[in-house]
């Protein structure tokens, strides 16, 4: 799919984060049709990164633009109703609810019954195990069939930019298969991401363009393939 405009553009970012200086000026972009990662080890400030851009963290200096707006200082439910959506790092599904439950509050901006009910059959229909079990209560599943769930929690509100944030988090080998798979197949149907992913391989796999993220600071960006084979990323993200 070939890029379109800019959806999402970071600017300068400065996040403080329980009085450290997280993140130390970032500046990347997104655009339409694009499936962007941002890789880097754990503590580079990738998740306080994703958290500034959906208004979970306040920032300090820059901008985060979003549709060619200005969205600094938004609140997450704006942002949700605007086409933002997030799926955190550990999941955050309603363990007390159903997965039916889980994801009609994944739609819960929209009044479209029939439209709701379409999208939680195509979210069905890309994870069959979380049809199989529509009665159970979420916070019986494991860590594999919840990061499911709230990745089709998320697609309920019909995104125009999904953040993801380690979706691989702790998962068992073949469930990291299948939530890459769900990755490319969710960008597949026309779908714009930003994902954040310690897995830099996996990542740098599926994306159209990756931005390596180092102590707050992006440290080189580029193609994503391109960046598969760079002797530094192999290095320091691959293990060779």
């Amino acid at each position: 799919m070939s890029a379109g405009e800019v959806l999402l553009k970071v600017s300068n970012l400065k996040v403080a984060y329980g009085g450290i200086q997280a993140v130390k000026g970032v500046d990347f972009e997104v655009r339409e049709g694009e499936l962007v990662t941002l890789i880097g080890s754990n503590g580079a400030g990738k998740t306080t990164t994703m958290k500034a851009i959906t208004g979970l963290l306040g920032i300090n200096d820059g901008d985060i633009q979003y549709l060619g707006k200005s969205i600094r200082g938004k609140g997450a439910w704006d942002l949700v109703k605007q086409g933002l959506a997030m799926v955190p790092e550990g999941r955050g599904v309603f363990t007390r609810m159903t997965i039916v439950e889980n994801l009609q509050m994944g739609a819960h901006i929209r009044t479209d019954k029939d439209g709701i009910a379409s999208d939680m059959e195509k979210v069905f229909a890309t994870f069959p195990r979380l049809k199989e079990r529509a009665m159970q209560l979420a916070g019986t599943m494991s860590g594999g069939e919840q990061q499911m769930l709230a990745m089709g929690r998320a697609l309920m509100s019909r995104p125009k930019v999904l953040l993801m944030d380690e979706p691989s988090m702790g998962l068992s080998p073949i469930m990291v298969d299948k939530i890459f798979e769900v990755v490319r197949d969710v960008h597949a149907q026309g779908v714009t991401i930003l994902l954040v992913e310690q897995n830099a391989s996996r990542a740098l796999e599926i994306a159209d363009r990756g931005y390596v993220m180092e102590s707050g600071l992006i440290t080189m960006s580029g193609e994503a393939k391109q960046m598969l084979s760079d002797p530094k990323v192999r290095a320091a993200y691959l293990g060779e």
